[in-house]
Formats: C-alpha cells, sequence, structure tokens
C-alpha cells in the first residue's frame, strides 16, 4: 500500500533528523542542526500525506475510517503528533538542541510501528462512533505534548548537574538555561492536560455509547486517571506550592513513563474492553 511507503520513508526521515541533531549537537555545529529542521519539515508533509493516503485508500476498500484506530495507526499518528508540536517549540524558542533529546522519541516510535500489523481492517464494533475521532485526536495530542516535555525535563536535569559542578565546557554546556528548560517543560504540560482531559471524557462519553456505563475501571481506564493524576500533581505543586527545577523535572518524566505504560503497557500485557488496541 502506498501509505506504507510513505509511512517507511518519514521513519528513515525520522531518523536522519535524530542523527543531524545530535551530530550538530556533538559538533557544535549550526549548519547541521538547520539540515535537521528541514527534514523535519519534510517528514511532517510526508507524514500528513501518509495519513490522508491511508485514510483514502479505506475508503477505496469499502472501510471509509479514519486511521487511528489500531496500534499501527495508533503509533504512526503519534510520532506525527511529537514531530509536528516539537517544529512549533523550535520556531517558538529558536533553538534546535531540543530536537537531539525529542526527534529520537518519534524515531523509536516509528521503527516499533514498523514491526506491527499495518494492514487496513474494518473497525470492531466497540469502535464505530463518531466519539472515536475526538476520544483518539485529543488523547495523542496530549501524549506528543508529554513527551516532548519529558525529553525537556531530561535536558533540564543533564544541564542542572552541570551548573551543580560549575562546568560550562562540552555538550550539556550548549543546552539552554535551566530557567528556559523549566519554563518549557510546564508549558508542554499545560498545553497536553486539556487534551488529555478531554480524551478521558469523551472517552467516558464513548463508553456509556458503546458500553452503557461511563467508567468501568478498565485498565485503560484506571491508567488513563492515573496519568492525569500525575499531570494534576504536576500544575497543582507548581501553582500552590512553587515546585520548579529538579522535582518538577522528575515528575514530568515520572508522567510520561505513565503515559507510556497507558499507551503501549496496558494495550500489550494487559487484558481488559481496550484490548483491541494492541493488534
Amino acid at each position: 500500500m502506498s501509505n506504507v511507503i510513505l509511512f517507511n520513508l518519514t521513519t528513515f526521515l525520522f531518523g536522519v533528523a535524530s542523527a543531524l541533531y545530535l551530530g550538530a549537537l556533538y559538533a557544535k555545529n549550526e549548519n547541521i542542526a538547520v539540515a535537521g529542521t528541514w527534514v523535519c519539515v519534510l517528514a511532517a508533509v510526508v507524514s500528513t500525506a501518509a495519513l490522508g493516503m491511508r485514510w483514502y485508500e479505506s475508503y477505496q476498500m469499502g472501510i471509509g475510517r479514519i486511521p487511528v484506530t489500531n496500534l499501527y495507526e495508533s503509533l504512526v499518528f503519534f510520532a506525527w503528533s511529537v514531530n509536528l508540536f516539537y517544529l512549533v517549540v523550535e520556531r517558538k524558542y529558536r533553538n534546535r538542541t531540543f530536537g537531539a533529546f525529542v526527534m529520537p522519541i518519534a524515531f523509536f516510535t516509528m521503527v516499533f510501528a514498523v514491526y506491527n500489523d499495518s494492514s487496513i481492517q474494518p473497525l470492531v464494533p466497540a469502535l464505530q462512533s463518531y466519539w472515536l475521532h475526538a476520544h483518539v485526536i485529543t488523547c495523542f495530542v496530549g501524549y506528543a505534548a508529554f513527551a516532548v516535555s519529558a525529553g525537556v525535563a531530561l535536558m533540564y536535569l543533564l544541564k542542572a548537574r552541570q551548573e551543580e559542578a560549575k562546568i560550562s565546557k562540552g555538550v550539556v554546556g550548549l543546552l539552554p538555561p535551566t530557567k528556559t528548560l523549566d519554563d518549557l517543560v510546564y508549558r508542554a504540560i499545560i498545553w497536553g492536560f486539556p487534551f488529555l482531559t478531554v480524551g478521558i471524557i469523551t472517552g467516558a462519553a464513548w463508553a456509556n455509547y458503546a458500553w452503557g456505563t461511563y467508567w468501568s475501571w478498565d485498565p485503560k481506564e484506571t491508567w488513563s486517571l492515573i496519568v492525569w493524576l500525575v499531570y494534576a500533581l504536576f500544575l497543582h505543586a507548581r501553582v500552590t506550592r512553587g515546585w520548579h527545577g529538579r522535582r518538577a523535572a522528575i515528575i514530568s518524566i515520572v508522567g510520561f513513563l505513565a503515559t507510556i505504560m497507558c499507551y503501549l503497557g496496558v494495550n500489550l500485557v494487559l487484558s481488559g474492553l481496550h484490548s483491541y488496541g494492541g493488534s
């Protein structure tokens, strides 16, 4: 199928972009980083075309559905979201070092997608609802924001450790100031949290439509609540306790690990009403 060829090309481009950003960091060469940006832009175009092509091909097959309904499609959509969110961050903060920590997330997500079934299958009855669009898209936009936040949080921890040692040389010395990194960790979560909240609400409405109950403590629902509580804790501690810096960065990374468990761990390890998400 044409869409799979385009997605494979996207995987290659994400790998090239990751290598360029990492190479630029170690070589201290801005021109290499600029090339990484243009590869990311090209990857955004190719992956968007791939999503559109997959949607079109599903109609040609008489299925006609949005391409976010199985594990392969959710992985490529997540990587697509991470890339676009990263490009917005790079433009706003005018700093390309973020790419060395964020783009590998998109690349390895696509590599994982390659090893999953890429065929277009009809929707199972539980997925035949318009709630699908709002629920899945909002959740994955939130996940993308959390991925960027976690990548920047890792940068913060490295930079803070170097500053404590009063060392300014080396690769870590090229990273933005800790204040900038701390601010981006916070702003990415501020952006992603409302999307996750809407995703959970629309998921509950969809569950009531499909299964006759808003909440059934299914493993996916439980882990979604855990993820929401971790980021709610982050925002509460930030606003009421003034938590910044290392503690905020650690919570951001813990939140993203919980997000991975909610997204992949539940689908691949646990069984429940959302088990179709692991195929």
